[in-house]
């Protein structure tokens, strides 16, 4: 399973560099089923919302990334909900300080580790905790 990180999606679906980079990714066929969490659908609105506060997005294009984003996930994911011991082990994960892992990727990573799914990227320093924690991470 590929599990994919937001950063990739927010890519993908607003004018960044890695735009057609990461429609390229999304759209090629994998062998795995690519994956999301119930985590990644309020993280990707709260991406869009802080674009548009940072004058980076204008509001209709965030109408629109958030249409398309919903109906990708919803046509071409899976989306592994989210139980207590996610977040524990979440916990657990962000308790390891020396690794800098902010609490929402630690929450992204517990969910690919317990699906044991690899996790897609953009950030380079949540790939590099990732992998140092054991798990399997692919920076893109």
């Amino acid at each position: 399973m590929l599990y994919i990180d937001t950063s990739v999606l927010v890519a993908a679906l607003t004018a960044e560099s890695q735009t057609e980079r990461m429609l390229d990714f999304l759209g090629a066929r994998h062998a795995e089923p690519l994956a999301v969490s119930d985590w990644t659908i309020t993280e990707f609105s709260s991406a869009l919302s802080l674009k548009v506060r940072m004058k980076q997005l204008e509001v209709q294009h965030r109408n629109s990334s958030l249409a398309a984003f919903h109906r990708l996930v919803r046509e071409s994911f899976e989306t592994l909900p989210i139980a207590g011991a996610q977040f524990r082990s979440a916990a657990q994960i962000a308790d390891q300080y020396a690794a800098g892992i902010r609490a929402g990727d630690a929450l992204h990573l517990a969910v690919a580790i317990h699906h044991g799914a690899t996790i897609y990227t953009l950030d380079r320093k949540f790939a590099e905790a990732a992998e140092n924690m054991g798990a399997m991470a692919k920076l893109l």
